[in-house]
């Protein structure tokens, strides 16, 4: 199938699938990522490995030991909280923007994808329903950011978004998006939409900020029981 296909979509297909399952705990943190092991999981030569394994690096969910080594980037307790709060930082402030920018149709994008977000509990399955709630909830908080109206801003939203992805998982993972759960972040979404809606930039930024920081506290408790620090 490979010589089918062109070598950059080969890369970008295994950019994507090795990202998914770094960020979903497949490999675990500082584990070697053997080239042999790799190319025969995903079904890909050196080439586009190579690259998307350097593109891994660039997003620091992966560590270049050698010329021809890979590692799965360590976690620690500093990095958590640092990106975690970078994150909150930075989405107050485009939070901030975009209720002085954000027009009607950014009103009503907001309005959508909450809307979208409070109904994901009609799934038969706890992965199905921890996908989808993470689709539509990625999918709010974009429809909130993009009313900054700010393409570089955004891109650095984006950036850190992928490097929490893989610590945030791990609360995804711990909570397993229990009904008390998804009621406690109903309600914080709800509240969230009210303020933003109000266009109170200052209510909303703190409320946003809190919104982000909550999962922190299980994520570390979580890294502890592993032995991380």
């Amino acid at each position: 199938m490979e010589h089918d296909a062109p070598r950059q979509n080969l890369a970008i297909s295994a950019y994507h699938a090795l990202k998914h399952d770094i960020i979903r705990g497949r490999y675990a943190p500082e584990e070697k990522l053997l080239m042999s092991r790799l190319k025969e999981y995903y079904g890909v030569s050196t080439g586009p490995l190579r690259e998307a394994l350097s593109q891994l690096v660039a997003d620091r969910l992966v560590v270049a030991i050698s010329q021809r080594g890979y590692r799965v980037a360590a976690m620690s307790l500093a990095e958590l909280n640092d990106i975690y709060d970078a994150r909150a930082q930075l989405e107050g402030l485009i939070l901030r923007l975009a209720i002085e920018r954000g027009d009607d149709d950014w009103e009503a994008s907001v309005l959508a994808t909450a809307h979208r977000l409070a109904k994901v509990t009609e799934v038969s399955s706890p992965d199905e329903l921890l996908d989808g709630w993470d689709l539509r909830h990625k999918a709010f908080h974009t429809a909130i950011a993009s009313g900054c109206n700010s393409p570089h801003l955004l891109q650095m939203r984006d950036t850190l978004f992928d490097q929490v992805e893989r610590y945030r998982h791990l609360w995804l993972q711990e909570t397993v998006m229990s009904p008390q759960a998804l009621e406690t972040k109903r309600q914080e979404h709800a509240a969230l939409v009210d303020v933003i809606l109000a266009r109170n930039a200052e209510q909303a930024a703190n409320l946003m900020r809190d919104h982000l920081m909550t999962p922190v506290p299980i994520i570390t408790r979580v890294l502890q029981a592993r032995g991380i620090h």
